[in-house]
């Protein structure tokens, strides 16, 4: 029987809660989101990034148009939902960071350190691609975009306008002063070296791109010189995260408003602007057009697996840092559905948007609509870009559109650097608590410093290399090794009723989690990697290809992070007393500290199920208060437990849940 009663701070015994309000933070120490909207936002903002713009919709059009979606959709039920629930789940229960949250397992511990390094590699490069989206945001203050016209000092004679439609329509060629020239105007010889001007000829957005932004050299054996209006854009974007997160989930949960609401607003508005555009169907219809045949192939299954896996972004340390600073009683299940099929929408309503553009391209070239269509920077910074110079009033465009660009890229890069900074602070929470925003700003110059080799002007091949090889096979790995540690050592069944406890009740079916994780999710990870080893083609840009001495740095860099897993189990089990096999079996456990960081919590999760070792805190009670209040709650039988001193119940006045003692409750 539970009775629920109204009581003002007791004042001869200590003080005792269960609930709290959204005004006072449950866990005064950590922290916790304001109201489960900011974490909600937070988590969309991080997961919907720059790949669901740049990368799902050229997918989606290799493998098979709407076919894709088929896989696709199978694929986030079988692979992303499992993962994300389960980190979700699992930093909201122990509240805590990527390293310290591993009490669970120590010997795993390494898992931490592996999500920890790789977030921190992946911030340095990924503000690199925001800097060169706020480059090209404040480029768009002009009358006139600096890519619209062949006529600047970048420019080279390949350069070519691709308004030449009609030009072409007569079997002419339209050079790069914009001349249009026909076979029957100019001697054979000219014709010749007209027409191979044509084959390699470049588009103006690409020389402004490569020429200009970035002044690309002839490979990484080249770095050249600083480009300081890059490294003064790196700068900025590094000090706006550093505002941004200077309080923590506190600042993030009001910055998210922005950030993963504004790209949807901008997609809505550029998805209007694109239906009313000649071609923007020709497009759409290319996008979305099934080719059922292609689900044959396994690299459409393997292509929809990793978009799935990278786009929901689990085993970076993000999600179990964000889920560790919610309420222990929030519903993450619900969570986990709302976010996922969000970040999923969005990337297929981003396809409309960025098909019906290059539709629009594809007519006005006069050239089929493969032959436009790009990913990744190619897409961003050259293709749309030219897209948008044909647009009247192209400036206001191409500001909506870098805007967006921007706005996705941060709200990643927040929880990226949240990440590393809270794993810091959790690490050694008695010197770096209170000095949280000092850490920050360290992580903020040492990032920005490495990060200052991509500002070079052979920094892109850097940057390519380290996004090739630093979150790839890493994130596979440790997704593997952690959903295996967690339901085959920890036991899911233990799982599933933390999580019971959690929300007061399992996620719905039950049976249908419990398989996906403890059996179809970890093969499915297995298959990924293997794919993703087997179609492993070697590292290029563009038409450059890496030197054979890139690749060995390419997978020292996707080592650095998991080698921290075999390092730091040797290390435990070297530091450990006894023999090898007792240490084994006694580091696999979960030591006294697991469970939820509160002991207001904790009372109700140790259940029977749990191991021994585990403290079972609703026994202490009759040793920490005076003997006269102990015998007083004794007489009533009733049990009770104790929150830190740093609760303050002159906060809000105490609401207290009093449990009777069931005896076969185990409480």
């Amino acid at each position: 029987e539970v009775r629920s009663v109204a009581m003002p701070p007791p004042h001869h015994f200590p003080e005792i809660v269960t609930t709290t309000t959204t005004q006072v933070d449950e866990n005064k120490e950590r922290g916790n989101w304001t109201s489960g909207i900011e974490f909600l936002l937070s988590c969309l903002s991080y997961a919907v990034g720059l790949g669901n713009v740049w990368r799902f919709p050229y997918l989606c059009y290799r493998n098979g148009g709407g076919a894709f979606l088929i896989p696709y959709t199978i694929m986030l039920f079988f692979v992303g939902l499992p993962l994300f629930l389960l980190e979700l789940a699992f930093g909201q229960y122990a509240s805590e960071g990527p390293i310290t949250i591993w009490k669970i397992s120590p010997l795993f511990q390494g898992l931490g350190y592996a999500m920890f390094l790789m977030s921190a590699l992946v911030c340095i490069y990924y503000n690199m691609i925001i800097a060169w989206a706020l480059f090209y945001l404040l480029s768009s203050f002009s009358s006139q975009l600096p890519w619209s016209n062949c006529n600047n000092s970048w420019n080279t004679k390949a350069c070519r306008r691709f308004d030449a439609k009609n030009c072409s329509a007569i079997n002419g060629t339209m050079l790069h002063n914009g001349t249009c020239v026909l076979a029957s105007s100019v001697s054979r010889e000219e014709w010749i070296n007209i027409s191979s001007l044509k084959e390699n000829s470049k588009m103006a957005s690409d020389e402004y791109f490569h020429n200009f932004v970035l002044e690309l050299t002839e490979g990484i054996d080249v770095l050249g010189d600083i480009r300081w209006e890059l490294a003064i854009c790196l700068l900025i974007c590094w000090l706006v995260v550093f505002f941004c997160l200077f309080k923590g989930v506190k600042s993030i949960g009001k910055v998210v408003y922005f950030t993963a609401l504004f790209p949807y607003v901008v997609l809505t508005i550029l998805l209007i602007r694109g239906l009313t555009l000649d071609g923007a169907y020709e497009g759409i219809r290319f996008y979305l057009t099934p080719d059922w045949v292609r689900l044959k192939e396994a690299r459409v299954w393997g292509d929809a697996a990793m978009q799935i896996f990278f786009s929901l972004s689990p085993c970076w340390g993000g999600l179990i840092t964000l889920a560790s600073y919610n309420r222990f009683h929030n519903n993450c299940f619900r969570d986990t559905l709302f976010i996922a099929f969000g970040n999923c929408g969005t990337s297929i309503f981003a396809g409309f948007v960025i098909f019906s553009v290059i539709g629009f391209m594809a007519n006005e070239l006069g050239v089929a609509v493969k032959d436009v269509a790009a990913q990744g920077a190619g897409l961003a910074f050259v293709a749309y870009p030219e897209a948008v110079t044909k647009l009247p009033l192209s400036p206001l465009w191409s500001f909506l559109f870098f805007t967006m660009l921007l706005t996705l890229g941060l709200g990643t890069q927040f929880t990226l650097v949240e990440t590393v900074v809270t794993t810091i602070v959790d690490t050694w929470p008695k010197k770096c608590r209170r000095r949280k925003p000092f850490v920050l700003f360290c992580c903020c110059i040492a990032m920005f410093t490495l990060g200052l080799v991509m500002c070079s002007q052979g920094g892109m091949y850097v940057l390519q290399l380290m996004d090739n090889f630093c979150a790839s096979f890493s994130a596979l790995i440790i997704g593997f090794v952690e959903v295996c540690v967690i339901s085959w050592i920890y036991g899911i069944d233990r799982f599933l009723d933390d999580m019971k406890v959690m929300m007061n009740e399992y996620p719905f079916p039950r049976l249908y989690w419990r398989t996906l994780w403890k059996f179809i999710t970890p093969c499915l990870i297995m298959f990924i990697l293997i794919f993703s080893w087997c179609d492993m083609q070697p590292t290029q840009y563009g038409e450059y290809t890496f030197p054979e001495w890139a690749t060995p740095v390419g997978w020292f860099l996707s080592l650095i992070s998991v080698s921290a897993i075999p390092t730091v189990a040797v290390y435990k089990l070297y530091k450990a007393d006894g023999p090898i096999m007792e240490s084994i079996k006694t580091l696999i456990q979960p030591t006294n500290e697991w469970g939820p960081k509160l002991k207001v919590h904790r009372l109700v999760s140790h259940s029977p199920k749990h191991t021994d070792s585990q403290v079972p805190l609703a026994s202490q009670f009759d040793a920490d208060v005076e003997s006269n209040d102990s015998d007083d709650l004794k007489k009533n039988n009733i049990r009770g437990y104790f929150i830190d001193d740093s609760y303050d119940a002159a906060d809000t006045g105490l609401r207290i849940t009093i449990k009777e003692h069931l005896n076969e409750s185990g409480l």
